[in-house]
């Protein structure tokens, strides 16, 4: 039987329509609309899962797409918290302004540091993200006069839209707010990855030498991805703090930089809905084992870490990977 060779117009029609959206990408939100009317009682907890994932996508535009490993995303979380929280503080309330503030705080940040870093690779380049964070933390800490130090400030946000009263319980305008910030930014991260300009990112992570052989600005583009992870990290830090009008150093700890690699790899890195599962699953299992076991911090890292392990040895794709892996087995028995 004659071989039959896919021309070059099948070859690349995969590619041309990877954008177009799928009817099974409804689900995550709609399961959000759903969690906020079924568990009212959660509504704080899932507006925190909401913040993660933004935070856990940003950290995905790196490592998964592009793969620069980093330590140190923190840096970009807590710079923007701490943008929009000073803002508020000194009577800049109004908070889509402080938002869009953050994001210019943080990415600038992300350009100066990320021209620096992005020559290095490897060990060097995972020291060098986590002494930047480690360096604004002490800074926080060191101008308390102004950021509040380790007690941290209070704030209050004025209204969306001079309308909507930030409120965390009965009418979830938080949850309604970071959900509403999270689906746009969530449409412009896909629109990245799935645009000309992410295929080069992919084709970096997976050949640097090749792309720079066939004329790619390398550096230069990973310092571009580089700057828009840290804008929307900036953003997720100051959706954070604002949701909850109080902001502390714990934004810049070096245990949040590790937390949010750890929701990816359970979720699945490099895949857009893998940042979903993971925030989710990472903050669900800390939210049980807090009420099961208590909030002692060895019984919290015990059930992370066994997870992670089983993660790393079973699901090389992450949680997600399984959940599309059951999903495919279901089909053929269907048929």
């Amino acid at each position: 039987m004659a071989q039959v060779i896919a021309t070059p117009a099948e070859q690349t029609r995969p590619l041309l329509t990877a954008h177009r959206f799928r009817l099974y990408e409804a689900l995550p939100w709609l399961l959000a609309i759903v969690v906020f009317f079924a568990f009212p009682g959660y509504r704080l907890l899932a507006t925190q899962i909401l913040c993660m994932i933004l935070f856990a996508l940003s950290l995905d535009l790196l490592v998964g797409y592009t793969r620069i490993a980093t330590l140190g995303h923190t840096a970009f979380f807590g710079t923007g918290a701490y943008t929009a929280a000073l803002l508020a503080a000194n009577g800049w309330t109004e908070p889509l302004s402080g938002l869009l503030v953050a994001a210019l705080g943080a990415g600038l940040l992300g350009g100066l540091s990320g021209w620096v870093v992005l020559r290095t690779h490897g060990l060097t380049l995972l020291m060098l993200t986590m002494a930047l964070t480690i360096m604004l933390y002490e800074l926080a800490n060191d101008f308390d006069d102004i950021t509040g130090g380790f007690d941290g400030i209070n704030f209050e946000n004025a209204p969306i839209f001079s309308i909507f009263e930030f409120d965390p319980i009965w009418f979830g305008v938080n949850y309604w707010y970071v959900l509403a910030v999270l689906f746009a930014l969530f449409l412009l991260i896909r629109a990245i990855v799935y645009s000309p300009f992410g295929r080069m990112l992919i084709g970096i992570r997976e050949n640097s030498r090749r792309m720079r052989a066939i004329g790619t600005p390398v550096h230069s583009r990973m310092v571009a991805i580089y700057v828009i992870s840290c804008a929307m990290a900036g953003v997720a830090g100051a959706l954070w703090v604002q949701v909850q009008g109080n902001i502390t150093t714990a934004v810049l700890s070096f245990e949040l930089s590790g937390e949010v690699l750890i929701m990816l790899i359970l979720g699945g890195a490099g895949r857009l809905y893998g940042a979903f599962v993971g925030a989710a699953a990472f903050k669900l299992l800390e939210s049980m084992t807090e009420q099961i076991l208590g909030t002692d911090q060895p019984y919290w890292m015990l059930a992370i870490g066994l997870l992670l392990v089983l993660t790393v040895l079973f699901a090389r794709r992450g949680l997600l990977g399984l959940l599309e892996d059951a999903a495919g087995l279901l089909q053929r028995d269907r048929l």
